[in-house]
């Protein structure tokens, strides 16, 4: 199971895992939810108590992965196969473009 701290301007926003099963869970934090019930991640998850489940990659994290050249790059230097998009995700998205960023939880086993 791998997991990544999801921050929203710098402010941890929720939890995203990565199950042994090889489904995605989305959990927003709960202080950001009653802090911020309006800023969202992604329109398609808006701020909810309740758990977002998918079996693949949610498509709003899966575009924070870098693409061509910049993925060729990144999958070279951390040696992360390019297929792997939560080990890329947390691999190169701590310091992403745009207000959302994803951290590893823990530093070092995200490949």
């Amino acid at each position: 199971m791998r997991q990544g701290i999801v921050k929203y301007n710098n402010i941890q926003a929720g939890l995203l895992t990565e199950e042994d099963n090889g489904e995605y869970l989305f959990v927003y934090d709960e202080m950001y939810a009653q802090t911020y019930p309006n800023q969202f991640i992604s329109f398609q998850m808006p701020v909810s108590t309740s758990p977002y489940r998918s079996k693949r990659l949610f498509p709003f994290f899966d575009g924070l992965i870098p693409e061509g050249w910049l993925l060729n790059i990144a999958a070279e230097s951390w040696k992360i196969n390019k297929n792997d998009r939560m080990g890329l995700l947390l691999a190169c998205c701590q310091n992403a473009i745009g207000a959302v960023s994803v951290h590893p939880v823990n530093p070092g086993t995200n490949a």
